[in-house]
């Protein structure tokens, strides 16, 4: 358990950072989304690409991975939102709670701390629920989210917003190119190998960065006195019934002769043992839901994930 913790330290002693650098005002709020797009439209998909060329497509196109996870996904969605929903938690704020119960922060932790614990073989489960969480997950709990409000900001329209952002996300069509580049066997020029090489190296540090200054920031910008009965049960639920669920469901699939590789099941059960993506706090401030809320949720599951991702390592690895 000390190993493993000597790994996984690192890690979050850089989030540590990031939330100390905005609490002490040593990074200036407005330096934050600097700090985002360059992980989300240069860092991260330069890391993305590398690991989508230099892994099988086999494993990019494995339809065990994503169908357990995405059914895991799905009974996460609907467990979460039927639990919550109340006379103090409509449905916008009830499946944005959901969400940020379902979805993992793969992208700006899991992929540089699974490849360091796991290595290169571990980037194709991991690219497969990255897909399935930015594609499925957050689509259908963005439509839920517009159940009852009606006319052109109904589920529907709300969908199609939703897919239009995807659209725009660099990270899907960086997997995509690295998933042509591996079938096709193609190698980019020296020049652009290197380049892409350093700014994917520069993924892990800033990414675990401005996951802490987000979240530091999302508290300073929120002064809703929630109760604790409406945040820290969906944390648990985040990093305790969503890795038990996939853990079950995976043993489960094959038990019944499923072709799933039990090493792909341990990194899907590891990505759901991660904290909640920081991202859906931006979500939910867009469409309207309790941002407050959301923020405590991902503050309170990434503090508890040190020790519960380090557990669920020492007991899966």
């Amino acid at each position: 358990m000390l190993t493993i913790l000597a790994i996984t330290f690192p890690f979050f002693a850089l989030v540590l950072c990031g939330y100390l650098a905005v609490r002490r005002t040593l990074l200036p709020l407005a330096a934050i989304s600097g700090l985002n797009s360059f992980v989300l439209y240069f860092a991260l998909p330069c890391m993305l690409y590398r690991f989508g060329a230099a892994t099988p497509v086999a494993q990019l196109l494995d339809a065990s991975v994503f169908g357990v996870y995405l059914l895991c996904a799905l009974i996460m969605v609907g467990v979460t939102t039927a639990m919550t929903l109340s006379h103090r938690i409509d449905w916008n704020n009830a499946a944005f709670g959901a969400l940020v119960a379902a979805f993992p922060n793969t992208g700006f932790m899991g992929v540089p701390l699974l490849l360091t614990l796991l290595g290169p073989r571990s980037s194709g489960p991991v690219i497969v629920t990255i897909v399935v969480d930015m594609l499925i997950t957050s689509s259908l709990c963005i439509a839920l989210s517009r159940i009852g409000s009606g006319g052109a900001h109904g589920s529907r329209a709300a969908v199609v917003n939703a897919l239009k952002g995807m659209a725009g996300n660099p990270m899907p069509w960086a997997i995509v190119l690295g998933a042509l580049s591996s079938w096709l066997e193609l190698a980019l020029p020296k020049p652009l190998t290197q380049t892409v090489g350093l700014l994917a190296d520069a993924a892990s540090p800033v990414a675990l960065f401005t996951i802490g200054a987000v979240l530091a920031r999302s508290q300073m910008s929120t002064s809703d006195p929630a109760p604790l009965g409406e945040y820290v049960p969906v944390a648990l639920k985040k990093l305790l019934l969503h890795p038990l669920l996939v853990w079950g469901i995976g043993n489960a699939a094959i038990a019944l002769g499923a072709p799933l590789d039990p090493f792909a099941l341990t990194c899907m059960v590891l990505v759901a043992c991660l904290p909640s993506a920081s991202n859906v706090a931006l979500l939910s401030e867009r469409f309207g839901a309790n941002t407050a809320r959301i923020a405590r949720i991902i503050l309170v599951s990434t503090a508890l994930s040190f020790l519960t991702f380090s557990a669920a390592v020492s007991w899966l690895a």
